[in-house]
């Protein structure tokens, strides 16, 4: 449990740098725009709740996958084979760019004091 506590320590802390950078922020708000844009479009056109249109996107994005759902309509699935090709690449970028601020951390206590 300490293990993963300080791996979720480093996360946060990752995430926290990748906000300063610019690039960073930009994928964030594309990611939540994807979000967002597949949650309404999963909502209206395949009719799902709201809740479960978000857990498809996200599990979609993330690479992870929904085990139980496909769309059953056509434009569903064009929508859905283009929401994973833009998304994927979304968030994969986003998370080179945490993936780099864990990696690239800079001890506090290595700063000399002013």
């Amino acid at each position: 449990m300490v293990s993963f506590l300080i791996t979720f320590m480093r996360l946060i802390k990752g995430i926290w740098r990748a906000f300063k950078e610019k690039d960073f922020q930009v994928l964030f708000v594309l990611i939540i725009l994807m979000l967002l844009s597949g949650t309404l479009f999963y909502t209206a056109e395949e009719g799902l709740s709201v809740l479960d249109a978000l857990y498809f996107c996200i599990t979609t994005l993330s690479t992870v996958g929904h085990p139980h759902f496909e769309p059953q309509t056509g434009i569903g699935k064009v929508f859905t084979m283009i929401y994973i090709v833009v998304g994927t690449g979304l968030f994969l970028g986003m998370m080179f760019h945490v993936a780099r601020a864990i990696l690239n951390r800079k001890d506090d206590n290595s700063k000399p004091n002013k």
